[in-house]
């Protein structure tokens, strides 16, 4: 099944519909001006989901301390152990029995439901379904009702029409001053979430409360001048692949030439292949311990570095400096690749 093009034309309710009907195996990329993300599916309902901007494992170990699940110390010995094996957080706290396996399956699917219920206010954006082979997690298997999901989409959706433009589930809230009297039970609740890194979906994993009920709280509590909201930073964006692809009529006229040209050249594309692919694996190698140093230095000082110099004076596998941003809860770190430029298709994250 080729599926792709931009979410104006055939938005998701259709394509998860559609993915859900045919009964697909593989993953749905969708990408917009916010975020970049990737839905797992097996046999047409979802098992999994990859936010570029909120990362699964960030979010996790940050529920589980502010939900009194965890300690610091704990989630650092977590986290460390999550650098010598690079296993997922989830299962790391499952197997040093720190957190009961329930309990991260539930925050988990929890998270997996907020990362596509949000995607339903995308207007914008493009999507891509590759269809292929998805391995689901042996020690914390999700799989949710697509349709299930689909229907509690397009239910928030039509509630949230009232404080559309607004906010939404990606908005962070700070608090303006003290926590003022005479707020109700389920504001005073809300409130004590807000700390200027907890977005609106961060603050409906802590209280466990209904999607709409908590962004009508924050919307009374910023109305009322209780809370604010702070700026967060798009995702960088890469071209959609359709952008890239040559005619086909092009394609084509070259292919002739290409086939003579890769003769002549092998023996030296044989070298040069090598040593791309080798430094391709070491800058994403990088990156990933990069990461968790960068976790590890937000848990000692409550906020992530504002400069990669704080936990590294490396640089990436070519000499140049890496990519380094944070924005409200989260952090984006990348090298720009072979060609030195950033924003294009090498790009390693």
């Amino acid at each position: 099944m080729a599926l792709e093009g931009a979410l104006s034309d055939f938005g998701l309710a259709d394509i998860l519909q559609l993915i859900s009907f045919q009964r697909k195996t593989g993953v749905l990329t969708l990408e917009g001006k916010m975020d970049k993300v990737k839905l797992m599916f097996i046999d047409g309902n979802v098992a999994g989901a990859e936010s570029k901007r909120r990362m699964e494992d960030n979010r996790l170990g940050k529920i589980l301390l502010k939900k009194g699940h965890l300690k610091e110390g704990q989630l650092k010995a977590a986290l460390e152990e999550q650098r010598k094996s690079r296993a997922k957080l989830g299962s790391i706290l499952i197997k040093m029995e720190l957190v009961d396996k329930e309990v991260v399956n539930e925050i988990l699917q929890g998270q997996v439901t907020e990362t596509v219920i949000q995607l339903f206010g995308w207007k914008q954006g493009t999507y891509e379904f590759a269809a292929q082979a998805v391995l689901g997690d042996r020690d914390l298997p999700c799989c949710l009702d697509t349709q299930h999901l689909l229907m509690e989409g397009l239910r928030i959706v039509d509630e949230w029409t009232l404080i559309q433009g607004k906010i939404t589930l990606d908005t962070v809230f700070r608090k303006t001053g003290e926590t003022p009297a005479g707020l109700t039970n389920e504001e005073t609740e809300v409130f004590s979430f807000v700390d200027g890194e907890n977005d609106a979906s961060t603050i409906i994993d802590l209280s466990g409360q209904d999607n709409f009920e908590v962004s009508k709280t924050l919307l009374s509590l910023m109305e009322k001048g209780f809370i604010e909201t702070a700026v967060s930073a798009p995702v960088i964006k890469e071209k959609h692949a359709a952008e890239k692809k040559p005619s086909l009529i092009i394609a084509g006229l070259f292919s002739y030439a290409a086939v003579i040209l890769s003769v002549c050249l092998s023996l030296a594309g044989v070298l040069t292949q090598r040593s791309f692919d080798f430094k391709n694996f070491t800058a994403s190698r990088q990156i990933d311990e990069l990461r968790l140093k960068i976790e590890s230095f937000g848990l000692e000082h409550s906020q992530y570095p504002s400069t990669i110099d704080q936990v590294t004076e490396s640089k990436d596998a070519w000499g140049r400096p890496y990519i380094y941003r944070t924005t409200g809860d989260s952090f984006y770190i990348a090298s720009a690749g072979p060609d030195g430029v950033k924003d294009t298709q090498d790009d390693i994250y």
